[in-house]
């Protein structure tokens, strides 16, 4: 591994672990062994080698939902939803430290002034809702899902999803233990059933 991608692999966990501001040049330095000119050669200052620490979580993400995609088959537009679901809870739990430094208030932060950052946030969390609203629009095609605006209800759901994500990435409540209510309540709200509606 070069020390460039030793640099930003221990700052992710930094990262992730004690916030942005929490963390310093010298934190970095000592985990990595690397002195901070070394740090600097490859990084202009703290928040550009967060900068390239969320360029790499986007990265990471988007392929990982692109293969997702990819291989997956399911029989219905519901089915895809409940796979989506599934599979973020589990990549989450596979990346915690990825998960964690997105949970973190300090990336909304930079991006409030700085436009590299929110667009990177952007395109993290635009892969994501895709991912639902495919399902739900397949769904609502092929009448497992009903009539509902898509892009709303995908918001729903992720954020439902997320939000299960959220208590077991602060280690409050185990991921697992909430699936099969998760996967229910968001059968109740998709599911299509006469004189039920969607999100508006």
């Amino acid at each position: 591994m070069s020390k460039r991608n030793a640099i930003l692999d221990a700052a992710t966990q930094l990262f992730s672990r004690n916030g942005f501001n929490e963390t310093s040049m010298a934190d970095l330095s000592v985990i990595t062994g690397a002195a901070r000119g070394t740090i600097f050669h490859h990084f202009k200052n703290k928040e550009d080698l967060f900068l390239n620490i969320l360029e790499n979580a986007r990265q990471t993400i988007l392929s990982a939902f692109q293969t997702h995609k990819k291989r997956a088959r399911y029989a219905t537009g519901l089915e895809k939803v409940e796979g989506v679901i599934t599979f973020y809870l589990n990549f989450a739990g596979e990346r915690e430290d990825l998960f964690l430094l997105l949970h973190r208030h300090s990336p909304y932060q930079i991006a409030e002034t700085n436009s590299d950052c929110r667009s990177c946030l952007e395109s993290i969390y635009t892969c994501l809702l895709d991912m639902f609203e495919d399902g739900i629009s397949t769904g609502i095609s092929d009448g497992s899902i009903r009539p509902c605006a898509p892009r709303n209800t995908a918001m729903i759901i992720f954020a439902m999803a997320d939000g299960v994500t959220r208590l077991d990435t602060y280690h409050l409540y185990h991921a697992g233990s909430l699936y099969g209510d998760l996967i229910t309540a968001c059968k109740k709200i998709l599911a299509n059933e006469q004189g039920s509606q969607c999100a508006p």
